[in-house]
């Protein structure tokens, strides 16, 4: 349901080392390094009416203590100078991470787990999220969104993986 992707990077090395750091070591350094990145790649494309990072269930802040996406899309709000939406949509499913899951699998997992709250009513919404491997969450959390009235989601991600033909 997403209308178009811009990612800053390949998950490659050093992202591939860098990314689960800031995720499950707390290196919360690396978020505005990893948001100038993203904010630098996407500064001529059009710009949205509001950012949204993807949101984790209350739960895994609980057990984090911040949310990994939001700490990304401050340093890309800041630097693009856009609106940052942080209340507009949330997890409300639990989901067990996507990480090893094949992609039916990973579309089951997402399935209906986000809620928007917010007035998105004919706004372009840009995603912001850490890695875009197969796009599910990001589709099932734009589809919610224009469910709710907005007129494109954009997924803008710092570092996109390669489907496996490629990675070679």
């Amino acid at each position: 349901m997403f209308d178009r992707t811009h990612a800053a990077l390949l998950y490659t090395f050093p992202l591939d080392r860098m990314i689960p750091r800031l995720k499950y070591q707390a290196q919360l350094a690396i978020a505005p390094a990893l948001g100038e990145c993203l904010a630098h790649a996407v500064r001529h494309v059009p710009r949205p009416d509001r950012l949204i990072p993807m949101p984790l269930h209350a739960r895994r802040i609980r057990e984090r203590g911040f949310n990994h996406a939001s700490e990304i899309a401050r340093e890309v709000a800041k630097r693009l100078e856009l609106p940052l939406d942080l209340a507009s949509c949330r997890r409300i499913r639990d989901t067990p991470p996507q990480m090893g899951l094949k992609h039916d699998a990973r579309r089951r997992n997402v399935r209906g787990a986000f809620a928007c709250t917010g007035d998105v009513d004919g706004l372009h919404i840009a995603l912001i999220d850490d890695v875009m491997t197969t796009g599910t969450s990001l589709d099932e959390l734009a589809a919610t969104l224009k469910r709710a009235g907005a007129r494109e989601v954009s997924c803008w991600v710092v570092a996109r993986t390669l489907p496996p033909a490629e990675r070679n």
